[in-house]
This record gives C-alpha cells, structure tokens and sequence, in this order.
C-alpha cells in the first residue's frame, strides 16, 4: 500500500526518551504506518519530505494555554503550530467558556489575560451554540482546528454560570445547596466529556474587568473549603488533574495545595500548581519547590509544578501590565484603564505616589515582580533620549527623581507610546537546566492567546531543545536530547491521559521536523503580527522559520517551511483529546524495527 508522506532519513525520537535513530517514516491516514531503517516504497505518495540531518518529533505539547477566545474566531491556532506545537490545552487559571455568555466572559478574561474586551464579548456572542460541555467539543470540531485541543472546565465558568457573577465574588456569599450541586453536576459532565479536570484559581491579584463587578477578583477565589472539598472530590473519584494557581502571599495555602496531592485515606488528587519560577524577587523560594514536590510523590501524592523553561522576560505600554496587580498603588491605576484622564490626575496625585513609593521599596512578602526600576529597559518612547535607558536612569537624568516618579512622569506624559521590558524570572541558566531535570516539574506555562503586548513564548519548546543541544556541544550536558524531547511530548500526555505526545507505530501522525541547525538567536528575536479577529492589534509573536521545516497534525500538512499550507485554516486538521481515550502503539508489526542507533 502506499503512503500518504514519507519522511526519509530523519533522526526520530518517538516521545518516550528511548534512544533516537536515524528513520523513514511513512504516514497513512493520519496515523504512523511504518519505521524503518530500510527506505520505504514511495511509488504514488504525494508527499516525500527529506529530513536528512534533522530531527523528527512527536508534535509538543502545550499545557497551559488561554486559547479560549482565539479559537472561536481564529481556530487555526497557527503561532502555536509554526513552532511544533501539535496540542494546546484550554481552560486555564479558573477560565473557560463552556457555561458563561459574552459579557461574563469579557469580565473573566479581559482584564486577567490582557485581551481586549470587546473582543471577547463579541467572539462569543457570535459563535457560542452550546449549552454543555458535550456540545462545546462538537462546536470546536465543527470549526477548522489547526492543531489539537484537551480542555479544563474553569471553577470561575462554573462558579459565574450558576449563582451569577455579582454573587459569585462577595466575600460574604456562598452557594447555596443546589448552587453547590449544579457545580458538582457541570464538573462531572465535564470529566465525562472527556475533559482533563477542573482549573480554580487563589491568586488574588487576576482582577475582573467591566463594571459592575470591576476590580474584584475571579469567582474562583471567594470559594470555602467545603466547595473546593466537593469539587476536589469529584476529581479524586475520576483520577482527573486540577490545576490551580495559589495565593502566593500566603505560603499555607502553597502548602496545603501540594498537600493535598497526598489524599491521606483517600484517593490522591493529581494537581499541577501554578508555577515553578525562579523568580528575582525571591531568589531562594525555587530551592524549596523541587523538593517539596518529591517529597509529595515520595510519599504517595500525584503534584507538579507548571515551569516555562526559558527566561521570563515581559513587555508593557505603559502602566497596563498585570504585575502591577499585585500592589495596592498598582491595582489603583489598572482599575481606571478605561478613563486615561482620571488614572492620569491619579498619577500626578503625590498622596498616590507616596502610596506607589511605598509599595515599590517594601521587600517583605511573596511577590512575582522584582519591583526594581533600573531592572526595567526603555524600548520604545516618542522622547528618543530616555529610549536604551532604565527608569532608574531616566530619573537620575531628570535631576535624581525617584525611579517611581521617574516612572509616573513618562506614563503621564506618552501613554502606551512608553514601551518597556523586564526579566521576571527564570534568569539564572544554572537553575533553568536544574528544573529541567526535575521530576516533580512539567514543562509549560506559555499562556499562549494571552498577554498579547506582553510576552511571547509560542516557541518555548524549541528554546528547551537549544539549551540542551548547546549544553551538549560545550561539553556540559545537563540532560539527553532524548529525555528533553519526552519531556516536552509523551511526559506530559501520559500524565494528562490524552492521546498526543508520542511517534511510534500506529500513534497518530503529529509531528515536527526541526532543524538543529537553526536552533540559534533567532529564537529569541523580538517580533509583532497583527491578529484579525482583534481588530488586527499587533501581538507579540516568536519568528523562527528556518527552525522548523514542517509540521504536520493527524498526518496533514499545516507548516512547511516556515509557511503555513493551504489546508491550516480552511479544514480541521486537529480533534478535540478526550482524556482517557489514549491508543497504545502497535510496535512489533511487520514495518516496525529496533531503535537502537
């Protein structure tokens, strides 16, 4: 028979670290019909690519993404597939858009993810024609999906659905018992769907946009105990996955998310926890999550920590960047994004920036932003003189102003206009390459579709596989090329039970073909593309053609060469992965051959 592509002379990794060998590989019907040292018979195949010194892997893996709205109007998902990024999970941080309509979801999502509200109201309005979870998937399939799509159900979707968003965030409201029992009832349909498991959220600066309920913070957060045990409950029944984001100014609530893991007379619950960081502001906290993880699982638990693998390195036009929520001042300012003239008198106020000054030179607590003004770049500014310069500097250069008034001044006086960057976290090599080994980690935390002015980091995959190429090239390796490429793939879909992550006979035929070549700087160059179904707003992209020479999803071409084929956006190419439904490989058939190089 012959075969829909083969693939000649490519070193092939399958997604389980095993050793990787050079390979053709032939595709029929979507799935792996054959690998073979030997070369294959091409008569009547339409498609022979030639992958001789380069590497073909399993399509990665993308785990936390807040793809929700894009790929309602923009199911193609292509910055995520022109970088091997075959499968991306919705539904992240207590968000999703299973049960709520278009203004609760503008209030869920805008301000928390930066993506314009109006938007997302109108993304949903327009394509929303479900009513339960069953009916989503069979929307996103009708749709043109690019690559493919596992989903949480958001607590904050549920919590907002059923008692109303209003409701859903005062402090002194709880559900009432059958508020409490439609929850339960939506999660379990949810994990019948085929749903990996329910994302919440205790991290208290994701704030709501809109106005009636401006400024509080996502449904998710105001939930008791007694909620959260029932809901656990029904994941610890169905061995499904809860992800959460802690409340990062209160270490016992980290401590209690990872203990939890544990059941103790009960069934563990597997818990991926928002996120493993070696963060500036706190230099020594990443020492103590690895082991704490291990310590977990060593004692029966099922935990890991979400890590980006790469250098977490922001960007902002002006103010409007969610790390300033994490402050009172700063939050202040957020709360009047809308009305540019009042946040500006704001601004000006010097009681508000005696307020702001304070709460940039305290160093007590947990904090995610390093709050260090001669840490932060000037990139871009209508005032050319301050641009290449820190804020620090800035204000050294305005008669030694403070940073923060420094700062302030710029804001009031060019808006958006001041574009600035800052290194957050994951700055130090040495540590990226000891997380990279450590087995209570998972590699992701892209929040791709997200933060669209702030940070790009479609290509995090092909960072990772950098690291460890270059690493191996000095002569300091820190891990095979081998286990980064199961990391990235097979680690993360056997956890999450999903048919993805894997290249061996009869997995299905995603892939992508890398060339090590161009695992180079061009990885890390800035770069902008205009996104559509946004009004065309410019969003921050990772452009690395040459890097990749082909990506393929269920055996269809969508990338080759950097460009995207005909068939991404006009047909689907990507399925909906039901957790649970994973197809083991046939290896052993009469095509199939040893690994060994």
């Amino acid at each position: 028979m012959s075969f829909d592509t083969v693939i000649r002379n490519g070193r092939w990794f399958d997604g389980t670290g095993a050793p990787s060998a050079i390979r053709n590989i032939g595709i029929r019907a979507g799935h792996v019909a054959a690998i073979s040292a030997q070369s294959l018979d091409e008569a009547g195949c339409p498609q022979v690519i030639d992958a001789e010194g380069k590497w073909v892997l399993p399509g990665m893996v993308d785990i936390h993404t807040h793809y929700d709205i894009e790929v309602l109007g923009a199911p193609s998902l292509s910055e995520s597939l022109r970088h091997g990024v075959t499968t991306v999970m919705v539904g992240s941080c207590s968000l999703s858009t299973v049960h709520v309509g278009g203004e609760d979801a503008g209030d869920l999502f805008s301000r928390v993810e930066a993506i314009p509200r109006e938007h997302v109201i109108g993304a949903v309005d327009q394509y929303k024609t479900w009513s339960n979870c069953e009916e989503y998937i069979a929307a996103l399939e009708a749709r043109p999906l690019g690559p493919n799509v596992a989903a949480f159900v958001g607590h904050s979707d549920m919590r907002t659905a059923t008692m109303g968003l209003d409701r859903a965030t005062r402090k002194d409201v709880r559900p009432t018992k059958a508020e409490q029992t439609r929850m339960e009832q939506m999660l379990t349909e949810a994990l019948r769907a085929g749903f990996v498991g329910m994302s919440s959220q205790q991290l208290l600066f994701d704030k709501l946009d809109g106005e009636t309920c401006r400024s509080r913070t996502l449904p998710s957060t105001y939930a008791k105990p007694r909620e959260l045990r029932r809901l656990k409950s029904v994941l610890r029944r169905s061995g499904r996955v809860l992800q959460a984001g802690p409340n990062i100014q209160n270490p016992f609530n980290i401590a209690s998310q990872a203990v939890q893991s544990l059941g103790i007379a009960r069934r563990p619950l597997k818990t991926s926890l928002l996120s493993a960081a070696d963060i500036k502001a706190n230099p020594f906290l990443i020492s103590v999550m690895g082991p704490a993880a291990r310590l977990v699982n060593k004692l029966g638990g099922n935990f890991r920590w979400q890590h980006l693998p790469v250098p977490f390195e922001v960007y902002a036009d002006g103010i409007d960047l969610v790390i300033f929520e994490e402050f009172g001042s700063g939050a202040a300012a957020m709360h009047l994004k809308e009305q540019v003239a009042e946040r500006n008198d704001l601004l000006r106020d010097e009681g508000y920036r005696r307020w702001f000054r304070k709460d940039y030179d305290s160093k007590y607590g947990l904090r995610v932003w390093h709050r260090d003004f001669f840490d932060a770049e000037i990139v871009g500014c209508p005032d050319a003189s301050v641009v290449g310069k820190s804020f620090g500097q800035a204000g050294f250069d305005r008669g030694g102003l403070h940073p923060v008034d420094a700062f302030l001044d710029l804001v009031i006086e060019h808006g958006t206009a001041l574009r600035w960057r800052t290194t957050i976290s994951n700055h130090r090599p040495e540590v990226l390459k000891r997380l990279a080994r450590d087995t209570g980690v998972q590699m992701g935390f892209s929040d791709a579709g997200a933060h669209l002015r702030n940070m790009a980091f479609y290509n995090f995959g092909l960072r990772l596989l950098r690291h460890v190429r270059d690493a191996q090239e000095a002569g300091t390796p820190f891990m095979t090329v081998e286990q980064a490429v199961h990391r990235l793939t097979g680690e993360l879909a056997d956890w999450y039970r999903i048919d993805a992550g894997h290249l061996r006979m009869g997995d299905r035929a995603d892939l992508v073909i890398v060339d090590p070549a161009h695992l180079d700087e061009s990885l890390d160059d800035y770069a902008e593309e205009k996104v559509e179904p946004y009004g065309g707003m410019s969003r921050m992209v990772n452009r690395n053609d040459d890097t990749v020479s082909a990506v393929l999803v269920a055996g269809r071409t969508v990338f080759l060469n950097g460009q995207p084929t005909e068939v991404l956006g006009t047909q689907r190419t990507g399925s909906f992965l039901r957790a649970n439904t994973t197809t083991p490989a046939t290896m052993g058939t009469a095509e199939s051959v040893s690994v060994a190089v």
